[in-house]
């Protein structure tokens, strides 16, 4: 039987085993994601890194899954050494693989600050510039925060045209239509929330009250008193259509 100490704690051993072997076995909890106990230990993931004594002496970092235990080894699960090896690790599989929810859940359990998470968005700022140039309401801005840049919304001046999610080269931005409500949104954060209108037409919902105003707004800069309908882009194409051939019977 060999004996090895774990965060100061004596405990038995058996020859071949891995300290990630001991440490399971006693209810240690160290982060691994590519180890299994049927499969030979290959070190892959690099996150069940231990602090021990090096042959020179100095303390250093070894992978506690491929670590095999002799009698007398001290370990230490915890400390400086360890929880920047852990760091470098988790942020290395996130290079791997940016989106998984695994690796982001894992490390938030050690508290290990992987930073903001992908938004897909690449900076572009087309969204800005259209809103602000184009359309009008500037509703988004460029904000630099958490050691980035990030497209952020005011709140109150989205209209829910949807410009700003058809000219997104990258789909960061979504647009949702559901129970008579679109909802605009970037990462986890709502640019705009609006009630839809309906078509007069053909009852399709089709524009939120905002822009409607808008562009009611934008194309008539002065005051008239005729009647006004709200048809979608469609109808009017097809009422227009209809104007047009009426008009060449005559």
């Amino acid at each position: 039987m060999i004996n090895i100490t774990i965060d100061g704690q004596p405990y038995d051993a058996e020859e071949g085993q891995t300290v990630l072997e001991v440490a399971r076995a006693n209810a240690i909890d160290l982060p691994a994601l590519c180890f299994h106990p049927a499969l030979k230990p290959s070190g892959a993931c690099r996150l069940c890194a231990v602090e021990v004594e090096g042959k020179s002496g100095r303390m250093t970092t070894m992978l506690s899954c491929v670590l095999r235990v002799r009698d007398g080894l001290e370990v230490r699960t915890s400390g400086e050494l360890v929880e920047k090896a852990r760091r470098q690790a988790f942020k290395r599989l996130l290079t791997l693989a940016p989106q998984s929810e695994a690796v982001r859940e894992l490390a938030a359990r050690w508290n290990v600050d992987l930073g903001p998470r992908p938004d897909g968005c690449i900076r572009c700022r087309l969204c800005v510039r259209v809103c602000d140039e184009i359309v009008g309401p500037g509703a988004l801005v460029m904000h630099k925060r958490d050691g980035g840049h990030f497209v952020d919304p005011i709140e109150g001046r989205c209209i829910g045209c949807g410009t700003c999610v058809n000219i997104c080269p990258t789909d960061a931005i979504r647009m949702e239509d559901k129970d008579n409500v679109r909802t605009i949104s970037i990462r986890d954060e709502v640019i705009g929330r609006h009630p839809l209108e309906r078509c007069e037409g053909c009852g399709a919902l089709f524009a939120t009250p905002k822009f409607l105003a808008h562009i009611h707004d934008r194309v008539t800069p002065h005051p008239d008193l005729k009647e006004h309908h709200r048809y979608c882009p469609t109808c009017i194409k097809l009422f227009s259509d209809r104007v047009r051939t009426a008009g060449r019977h005559k």
